[in-house]
């Protein structure tokens, strides 16, 4: 087919990345993805769900023995090549360590092998020790056409390494996540991060002690799961906390309503990147106090979007928590600055992102309404 002539399809996207059977970043942001293209007259885009559960703890001997069982399994693979095929662009979600190994890197071998142009769609605020670990994720990552990754915090971790990243931002939905003013500002407090040690949420529970002290009828509640449950639920009943409440794991579809009934959002990680959990408490009008983890500074400037604290101090992170509950003015100044950030995350802004990213690795022009020179699949 002739180069200049445009073929009148849609661009088609196959996003390898978890089904919502596992609960996390990477599974919301895709599926918000996929439900985001449909019925869009450029792109078609589908799931191919990639879910590794290997048996036993998870390691970098379990991922390998994983990998070896997976390269027999030849249902599995017919069918991951079979959806490649079919696309025009391999977009491929990303973590890091050995879910790397799991998930995304025999789709990007895969997608190569078959010369489909891979976008690999990095995650992980786990990226600069992973990166300075694994020559396999450093070399494998230098191959595929682009990288992209949702913060300037991870572009700047990956010029480190010396390997380009370009920044397309998490998705918020404004329509589903109302923003509302709190008048007043109650001590309802709301978590949503994941019972894992990246997330430390019990430097939260260590900080609602304190909060409550000063707020006896003060409110947490604790939306998420994960290996630390029954470790946190152990530590609330040593604080002798009250009026904790653990929901387990909440599907995307409930979640705005635990943000509409709460007062202000409170997070700990030690370790984050760009976590859609903030974006979803500017949205609500939710005040937003957390930790400095990672990329979180570079959505949320401190005194202006929310506060921060430092990485697993909990007295630190109470003590803004306190100083929001009893300066109300502050509390809505930085709500209403939250969510002006807002509109450079919802979905118009970030369509054209993606689209011009897929375009790019096609060398289709940017502005064109049609895809190019692309020949049956």
């Amino acid at each position: 087919m002739d180069n200049e002539l445009p073929l009148m399809r849609k661009l088609r996207v196959a996003i390898v990345a978890p089904s919502l059977r596992i609960l996390g970043g990477q599974a919301v942001q895709a599926h918000r993805l996929v439900e985001a293209w449909r019925d869009d007259p450029d792109v078609d885009a589908w799931l191919v769900p990639v879910n590794p559960l290997p048996p036993g703890p998870f390691s970098r001997a379990v991922a390998i023995k994983y990998l070896r069982t997976l390269a027999t399994e030849t249902t599995y693979l017919a069918r991951l090549v079979g959806e490649l095929r079919r696309a025009d662009v391999a977009h491929v979600f990303s973590a890091s360590y050995t879910s790397f190994l799991l998930a995304p890197l025999p789709a990007m071998l895969m997608a190569r092998a078959i010369g489909r142009p891979v976008i690999l769609n990095y995650r992980s605020g786990q990226a600069p020790d992973h990166l300075r670990r694994s020559r396999i994720a450093r070399t494998s990552i230098a191959k595929v056409d682009r990288t992209i990754v949702p913060s300037r915090f991870l572009v700047d971790v990956f010029s480190a390494f010396g390997l380009r990243a370009d920044s397309v931002p998490n998705v918020v939905d404004l329509d589903r996540f109302r923003f509302r003013e709190r008048l007043p500002l109650k001590p309802r407090l709301l978590s949503t991060r994941n019972f894992e040690p990246l997330y430390n949420v019990a430097c939260t529970l260590r900080a609602f002690a304190i909060v409550q002290q000063r707020f006896p009828e003060a409110e947490l509640t604790l939306v998420g799961g994960g290996s630390l449950d029954q470790e946190l639920r152990s530590l609330a009943r040593t604080l002798g906390l009250r009026h904790v409440m653990f929901t387990g794991l909440v599907p995307p579809h409930e979640i705005a309503a635990y943000y509409a009934a709460h007062d202000l959002y409170v997070q700990s990680p030690n370790i984050d990147n760009m976590p859609t959990s903030i974006l979803e408490a500017f949205a609500s009008g939710l005040p937003v106090v957390s930790s400095d983890a990672g990329g979180v500074p570079a959505i949320l400037t401190d005194g202006t979007h929310g506060l921060l604290a430092p990485c697993d101090d909990h007295r630190t992170l109470a003590d803004r928590i306190i100083r929001l509950l009893e300066q109300p003015a502050l509390a809505r100044s930085l709500t209403r600055n939250a969510l002006a950030t807002c509109e450079a995350y919802t979905w118009p802004r970030v369509r054209e992102q993606w689209l011009s990213h897929y375009r790019g690795v096609l060398g289709v022009p940017t502005e064109s309404p049609v895809v190019a020179a692309l020949g049956p699949r």
